[in-house]
């Protein structure tokens, strides 16, 4: 997960393009843009850099602009080259059309153009096909076309991103849970993320937990990567301005009981559940089950009363929560669970309608017929894409890239918008790297399954 580069149509670009230096990622940060995509370059592209097709161009007067980008467009800057180098304009007159281009009304405002691009070509000997592809293109940057400048700039940030992920995904990661929302991934696919690298991943604690997401080093493995503790501010209802009543309350005296926490931080009943309900208590020796029922019965609320009367009162014998049970209530609390992902729980289920886990099926050779079960997430169906969606499937190992046709996505999208988990069949599709599920049916787990997922249509 890399800024700019993090959304599934980068990361099943990314492999077919391979960046080898600065200059692709800038690449990297243009291609998956309206004004490319609209302009037909990246398919273009991706197949001219990998050698499959030859580099051409719509004319030799357009090869300064675009051979930088093997011949396909991908920034404003080559539009404003190609209508000086094609149809003849001056910087100035260029200019006015890299203004157009990102007015708010760009269609309309490069269009009155076109006249002038069309009889400037004309005048450059350039025949009426090619002046009707260069102005093609030209025009499709007028749908969000990213200037140069700006994609060395997302380039940068975009290395440093990798980087640091690279070298440190745990401060990675716990840096981006400390600051949610924000990015492309909730916080159950950074914790399956963090697990993946080898890092562990610690339910909110209240004796432990700072406002937000932090490092905790292992103190038998000191050469360990750190720990991420999730925050307090992850259980839902707690605010910043809460949690710092909680870490204010807790000061250097570490909470004894639930009742002991009750009396110092003075929450409300709600909040107390809400924390218990989380597993913010484990710590304190008793089950979150019954935590639970005690934190329910405090009726302090704010007010003061008379020694011994405000006590919790004692719980009865209780179970304790199934593993299962337990990742709902994380996700209940929270949206996410660091104990187990509630993919897991379904497993035994999914294996028996020969439903693969994610890992598995990226496996596959291309063409295969796979089914898959799990959390269907990310779904996005962008204008551009002539009504196909795209998507992930997500489980216990990881996540599969997902496409709809538009016919598959008519029949499909009640189910994979509305159910809280899913079993998808289909067959595998394998391009120079990148690895796509085709979705072909698609068939609900309601009742099995319990997933919160926070901004999953997206």
């Amino acid at each position: 997960m890399s800024f700019q580069a993090e959304s599934r149509a980068q990361v099943s670009t990314l492999p077919q393009l391979q960046p080898r230096c600065f200059d692709d990622l800038a690449v990297a940060a243009s291609i998956i843009r309206p004004g490319p995509i609209q302009a037909g370059s990246k398919h273009p592209y991706l197949r001219r850099r990998a050698g499959l097709e030859p580099v051409t161009y719509p004319h030799p007067l357009a090869e300064p602009a675009l051979s930088k980008t093997l011949g396909v467009p991908l920034w404003q800057e080559q539009a404003m080259a190609l209508a000086i180098d094609c149809a003849g304009f001056t910087p100035g007159e260029a200019d006015r059309l890299r203004k157009a281009m990102a007015a708010k009304n760009s269609p309309e405002r490069v269009a009155q153009l076109r006249g002038r691009l069309l009889t400037g070509m004309a005048g450059k000997g350039i025949d009426r096909v090619a002046s009707e592809r260069i102005v093609g293109m030209i025009e499709a940057f007028s749908d969000y076309g990213f200037p140069q400048s700006h994609a060395q700039s997302m380039a940068g940030i975009i290395y440093a991103s990798a980087w640091v992920k690279h070298h440190y995904p745990h401060a990675m990661l716990a840096g981006i849970m400390a600051h949610l929302p924000m990015g492309f991934y909730d916080s159950q696919t950074l914790i399956q993320d963090a697990k993946q690298h080898g890092i562990e991943v610690r339910s909110v604690d209240i004796q432990r937990s700072g406002v937000h997401a932090t490092l905790e080093p292992h103190a038998d493995q000191p050469t360990r990567r750190p720990a991420i503790r999730r925050g307090l501010t992850s259980v839902t209802g707690i605010s910043e301005l809460i949690a710092e009543r909680i870490l204010t309350a807790r000061g250097p005296s570490a909470f004894r009981s639930v009742a002991d926490v009750a009396r110092r931080t003075r929450l409300p009943a709600k909040l107390m559940e809400q924390l218990a309900t989380a597993g913010a208590f484990d710590g304190l020796g008793m089950d979150r089950r019954t935590a639970l029922w005690s934190a329910g019965t405090y009726t302090g609320e704010i007010q003061d009363v008379l020694p011994g009367l405000g006590d919790l009162a004692l719980a009865p014998e209780l179970p304790a929560m199934t593993a299962a049970e337990t990742t709902a209530a994380d996700l209940d609390a929270s949206g996410a669970s660091a104990t187990a992902h509630p993919a897991q729980h379904l497993r035994p289920l999914l294996s028996s309608r020969g439903a693969l886990p994610a890992r598995a099926a990226r496996d596959l050779a291309d063409q295969t017929r796979v089914q898959v079960g799990g959390l269907a997430k990310y779904i996005q169906r962008p204008p551009t894409a002539k009504g196909v969606a795209f998507g992930a499937l997500e489980d216990e190992t990881g996540m599969i890239n997902l496409v709809f046709s538009p016919p598959v996505w008519d029949r499909t999208r009640e189910v994979v918008l509305g159910a809280p988990a899913v079993v998808l069949e289909g067959h595998i599709e394998r391009d120079r790297g990148s690895v796509n599920m085709i979705v072909h049916r698609a068939h609900a787990l309601a009742g099995h399954a319990r997933a919160h997922q926070p901004g999953r249509f997206r």
